[in-house]
């Protein structure tokens, strides 16, 4: 019986520094790979609620990114000149004269706008008298910072009227309510979220409206103005 203990030590104890060995090479790879689990996040901390809520906090809205949010309204004040053409410019001087705009921020990118005036111009014992209501639509060429350059069209309506030297008399045209169509281009300058500025080209064309007495009246006019708006919800 000692004899098959003595045999049993003796098989051991020579395995000894082997598995001693084994346990100082292993021990140090066990701790690294601790530690490495507890850097590095798993795949459920990456695509936790959390995690994604965080994200969509770090995104700026739609309104921070682009001066100028969307769906909001604008009231301007334009003052210029006004270029009368062809029979307008007949009868009447040209002249400095105040303007009326509303705008309605539809997207990014287009706006819809509509134009009010009236003025009179006078020129020795004649006149022009120019009245309108200009309906358009404004697109934004590119925006660099808070300065974007845009173009406009539509149409709208007009009621224009002159009095003109006709058989040696004075004679007021027929007035009469007739379709048009406008143009125009500019560039706008946003000071902060309310106020705006810019300068703006505008071409007005109203149809020609017939007369009963003399020929028919016909003319275009375009407009310098300056441009002072105000935004609001």
């Amino acid at each position: 019986m000692l004899n098959k203990i003595f045999k049993i030590v003796r098989n051991i104890i020579p395995m000894t520094p082997v598995l001693m060995t084994g346990v100082f090479i292993f021990a140090p790879t066990i701790k690294a790979r601790a530690e490495d689990k507890q850097i590095k996040p798993n795949i459920h901390q990456l695509t936790s609620d959390k995690t994604a809520q965080k994200v969509n906090n770090d995104i700026p809205e739609a309104g921070e990114r682009i001066p100028g949010a969307i769906h909001k309204h604008s009231l301007g004040l334009g003052i210029g000149q006004t270029f009368l053409r062809s029979e307008l410019a007949n009868n009447g001087n040209d002249k400095i004269t105040p303007e009326l705009y509303y705008t309605y921020s539809a997207s990014y990118s287009f706006d819809f706008v509509a134009n009010l005036h009236y003025s009179k111009h006078e020129y020795l014992n004649r006149s022009a008298t120019i009245r309108g209501l200009a309906l358009s639509i404004k697109g934004k060429g590119f925006q660099y910072d808070a300065f974007s350059p845009f173009v406009l069209g539509g149409f709208g309506f007009y009621l224009p009227s002159v009095t003109r030297i006709y058989n040696g008399a004075p004679t007021t045209t027929r007035e009469q309510l007739v379709f048009g169509f406008n143009l125009g281009g500019g560039v706008e300058l946003r000071l902060n979220d309310e106020v705006s500025i810019g300068v703006i080209a505008h071409y007005h064309d109203p149809f020609d409206v017939r007369q009963e007495v003399g020929p028919e009246l016909e003319g275009s006019y375009m407009k310098l103005l300056i441009v002072a708006s105000y935004t609001f919800n």
